[in-house]
């Protein structure tokens, strides 16, 4: 039985984090476990790896970029793998190329297109611990690729999937998905279930736990997932099984590190796509909501006008889409916060604010929708 994890960068961010995670990593292969374990870079490491590049370079070349950031993946796996081989279990690390991770030539945002995990297989059939370095691939040209902001939890997916894994766990500090927050709710709960459409939403939303197109893969892979702490067993996070959205309202998330960018009617936007979060058009031009995480992104676009740093509040459940009188009761909660726009797609529920609003529009929306039932 094959069990993939996926540990993020705070998992791994100094040596102490990095042995606890080989303890956690020990206890499922004892258990009998066939244990595949996908890793971010240390802590900060990749933003002091952009930054350096920027030391030297205004505007470093993409390719250059990749090389240099897949550093940090490198470090944390092999660092892993001897820790756990310290602990008396075999283990060997593997690179991105190395474990069959194929990617088109995009660099700093690769796509996945095949798997050929041969060397993982390999690794786990004579009984090791194998550890894969996330974020990362191999074009067919031979080039090293990245997968953009959050490429770890991709690597853990596609790896699942090509291996038949029984299920995925995406591990950090937080222990699953919750309501709200609960650094700006006290009243957020654990959800110990979410169904994987609403996860794909509230990813959407911007919630820290899930990567939207990794929960996205998944679904679309078949690949069940758990999101769970690293310093709890595993299964004592939130399961993820496949299913429709809520129609009650289960969850609020936002997203404060978005800038507002106007690019003027007749621009090119060409290659902007992968930098919006959302668009929409009105008389001056495309109004873009930029992705502030991914310096690549941010960088596509050019020529545009900065509104400000923004940010997006969103409420998950089908019942806010298909009721208007849900849907104005939400734009009525957070009357006063500045809210320049609403819109509703899917089973999402979303207002676009001032950055500073973002925790007292989450207050009042969970307040509204999941601790009252509105």
């Amino acid at each position: 039985m094959i069990l993939v994890q996926k540990y993020g960068g705070s998992s791994v961010a100094d040596v102490a984090r990095i042995q606890q995670v080989a303890r956690r990593v020990v206890g499922a292969a004892q258990a009998g476990q066939q244990v595949v374990v996908v890793v971010s870079a240390m802590g900060n490491t990749t933003n002091e790896l952009l930054a350096l590049a920027r030391s030297v370079s205004q505007s470093p070349g993409r390719r250059e970029l990749d090389l240099l950031v897949s550093v940090g993946e490198r470090v944390s796996m092999t660092l892993l793998a001897m820790a756990i081989e310290a602990l008396g279990v075999p283990a060997a690390s593997f690179t991105g190329s190395q474990s069959g991770i194929i990617t088109d030539d995009n660099h700093v945002a690769a796509r996945v297109i095949e798997v050929r995990p041969h060397r993982v297989r390999a690794a786990l059939d004579e009984g090791k611990v194998a550890i894969v370095a996330g974020f990362q691939g191999v074009s067919r040209g031979g080039e090293v690729t990245t997968l953009g902001r959050g490429g770890s939890d991709t690597t853990a997916v596609v790896l699942a999937a090509a291996l038949g894994a029984e299920h995925c766990e995406i591990c950090s500090d937080v222990d699953g998905v919750y309501s709200a927050d609960p650094r700006l709710v006290e009243g957020a709960r654990r959800l110990d279930e979410l169904p994987l459409d609403t996860a794909v939403a509230l990813a959407r939303g911007g919630s820290k736990v899930l990567l939207a197109e990794a929960v996205e893969l998944a679904r679309r892979l078949g690949v069940r997932l758990d999101a769970a702490s690293t310093a709890r067993p595993a299964g004592s996070g939130t399961r993820l099984p496949p299913g429709p959205a809520a129609d009650s309202v289960v969850a609020i998330t936002h997203d404060a590190e978005l800038e507002h960018v106007v690019i003027e009617a007749g621009a090119s936007l060409a290659g902007c796509a992968g930098a919006a979060r959302a668009w929409w058009t009105e008389a001056d031009g495309v109004h873009l909501l930029v992705d502030l995480r991914n310096l690549h992104d941010r960088a596509r676009v050019s020529g545009g006008q900065s509104r400000g740093r923004v940010a997006t509040v969103s409420a998950v459940g089908r019942r806010l889409v298909e009721d208007p009188d849900a849907a104005l009761a939400a734009a009525e909660a957070l009357a006063g916060l500045g809210v320049e726009r609403w819109w509703s797609v899917g089973e999402t529920w979303t207002a676009l604010l001032p950055g500073a609003q973002a925790p007292t529009a989450v207050a009042r929306l969970h307040a509204l929708f999941v601790e009252s039932s509105v």
